[in-house]
């Protein structure tokens, strides 16, 4: 089982919970965030990231432990959850982001940051 169809289980999964799918706000969790609209699982979104820099914070400054290992793989876990339900809302898959990421392999960060300031500054100018 590789990566790519954890993702893409999860998901069709997030998808089914869709209260427009009949998903449930009572019974799912992810019904409800759905059912509240993006304030409400942006808002997860910047919680759970913020609690995975401070589990990363937490190893930078208690050492790196398999416990502190364990939280940080946790809280991005959370926080990639809590983004594939975003992805959904909007009508985006895991495949959208992992194409994204096939894009830039190889792209200096730098380059590619360069080259998106251009391109906002281009549109401005449009």
């Amino acid at each position: 089982m590789n990566s790519t169809d954890t993702l893409e289980r999860l998901a069709q999964i997030i998808e089914s919970r869709k209260p427009a799918r009949g998903g449930d706000p009572n019974q799912s969790y992810v019904a409800r965030l759905l059912h509240k609209g993006p304030d409400a699982f942006l808002k997860k979104i910047g919680e759970e990231a913020t609690e995975t820099v401070m589990a990363a914070k937490d190893i930078d400054h208690g050492g790196n432990t398999p416990e502190l290992q364990a939280k940080l793989v946790g809280e991005v876990a959370d926080l990639w959850f809590h983004s594939l339900i975003a992805l959904a809302y909007y009508g985006l898959r895991p495949a959208d982001v992992l194409s994204e990421l096939e894009r830039r392999e190889g792209t200096s960060g730098i380059e590619e940051k360069a080259l998106r300031k251009a391109q906002q500054r281009e549109l401005a100018n449009d």
